[in-house]
């Protein structure tokens, strides 16, 4: 079997059943990137080949790569920053420690804009290398996309995973908020900030997240998610009944990506699902400015000090994102929480009846060039209420992908997974790119 062909999961039971050797997938991989990361780009740096795992577990064997705001002990861990080129954490990041537990291995760092803002790196797009991969998890999205990895962490406090995930042509998962701990996760915003994974399907980043939920006294944040397990495949919801939520910015979007997700929203009909027209109330029309509000407040706190001190090693887009928060008055900000805590609630209640919201990821395809890394405004209603959202890939436009992007309840991760993979079933959209299909 061909290493970068396997999903997690499909990966995880051949090491269990005895039908594939853990180091010889992991050397597998590593050979891969060397043979083709030169040309995308999403590694900063590989572990050694003696940090594999050895030990027992359900992913045992299972080499992983991580965002470069996550730190990892003995790894350089620079958050996409000249200001920590040369840092090397002594701890793992909660989820990397626990990656490490059930029996994975940090297969290597993966490219991050600056401190998961905007200013972007390296990592080119593995269906075409002139264009953006995203951000900020742009390197995660690019290996899952190429083969080499079969899943990658990142984080998303606007539209970090989902908007990465639909321009490489992968699964994003944004679980709840609170649903895996951010210890050791470098902050951007802490009241918008999440975890995530890429995986080539919803069945193993289902997998991935049964696994990794969890709570910790050190990251008193959200609520924990009730705890699932996916020892057998995960199992679709059949006929689902989806909201088909266009929101303001509906007209901002490519006209291939709207006949796209339209296009989808007619094959679910099809099938037997339930796709029906929502309309948010008037109330969710200042999400947009109220996650934007929180954002640069809590980013101004954070990073006000770095911009002080390291004014020539921080670029000119992060601290614009300090001196606006700096200038937003201490009322506006404790407004922007309350309309947030009140909207999480809301939702719940726009949602009786159905059983997920599908609406878009991203404006289009991903755009030309490297600098700018795409338009998030699609992402932050979701992110800013804190409820699971999935990106399934449906599509190409001019040979690029296109995704839809489906949300859920807040903490009904599970079942917003189920709906995706009816969702997929139906999709049937299996397309990697030309690079991604071949080697070994």
């Amino acid at each position: 079997m061909e290493a970068h062909t396997l999903g997690l999961v499909e990966a995880a039971r051949a090491i269990r059943d005895g039908r594939l050797d853990g180091a010889a997938y992991r050397a597998a991989l590593v050979e891969r990137i060397r043979r083709i990361d030169p040309e995308i780009r999403a590694f900063t740096c590989l572990a050694d080949p003696d940090d594999a795992a050895t030990g027992a577990g359900p992913l045992a064997g299972i080499p992983v790569a991580v965002k470069d705001i996550f730190a990892t002990s003995g790894l350089p861990t620079t958050n996409g920053s000249q200001i920590y080129a040369d840092r090397i954490p002594d701890a793992d990041a909660w989820v990397v420690e626990r990656l490490r537990s059930l029996g994975a291995s940090v297969l290597g760092k993966t490219v991050t804009t600056e401190f998961a803002w905007r200013h972007a790196g390296p990592t080119r797009n593995p269906w075409n290398t002139a264009h953006t991969p995203g951000g900020s998890s742009s390197g995660s999205a690019a290996a899952v996309a190429a083969g080499l990895a079969p899943l990658a962490l990142g984080s998303q406090t606007f539209g970090s995973v989902i908007r990465p995930a639909a321009f490489c042509g992968v699964v994003g998962l944004k679980p709840s908020y609170g649903a895996i701990p951010r210890i050791g996760v470098h902050p951007l915003a802490p009241s918008l900030d999440h975890v995530g994974v890429f995986t080539r399907s919803v069945a193993d980043a289902a997998f991935a997240l049964s696994l990794l939920t969890a709570v910790s006294d050190a990251d008193p944040h959200g609520r924990p998610l009730p705890g699932f397990s996916l020892d057998t495949a995960l199992a679709p919801l059949p006929a689902p009944r989806l909201a088909f939520v266009r929101t303001s910015q509906w007209d901002v979007a490519d006209t291939s990506q709207k006949a796209l997700t339209e296009t989808a929203a007619a094959r679910f009909g099809a099938a037997g699902g339930v796709v029906e027209d929502v309309v948010l109330p008037a109330s969710f029309v200042g999400m947009w400015e109220a996650a934007r509000t929180i954002l640069a407040c809590e980013a101004s706190a954070i990073f006000g000090p770095l911009a002080e001190r390291y004014p020539d090693l921080m670029s000119a887009v992060l601290k614009e994102l300090v001196a606006e928060g700096a200038a937003i008055a201490a009322p506006a900000y404790i407004d922007a929480l309350r309309l947030q805590a009140q909207l999480r609630e809301e939702l719940g209640t726009v949602l009786v009846g159905f059983d997920a919201i599908l609406t878009l990821p991203a404006a289009g395809p991903a755009p030309e060039g490297l600098d700018y890394t795409g338009n998030p405004a699609f992402c932050v209603p979701w992110t800013f209420l804190g409820v699971p959202a999935v990106n399934l890939p449906a599509g190409l436009h001019d040979g690029m992908p296109l995704g839809i992007q489906l949300v859920g309840r807040y903490r009904d991760d599970l079942h917003l997974l189920r709906v995706a993979a009816w969702c997929e079933t139906i999709l049937d959209h299996h397309t990697v790119p030309s690079l991604a299909a071949s080697g070994p």
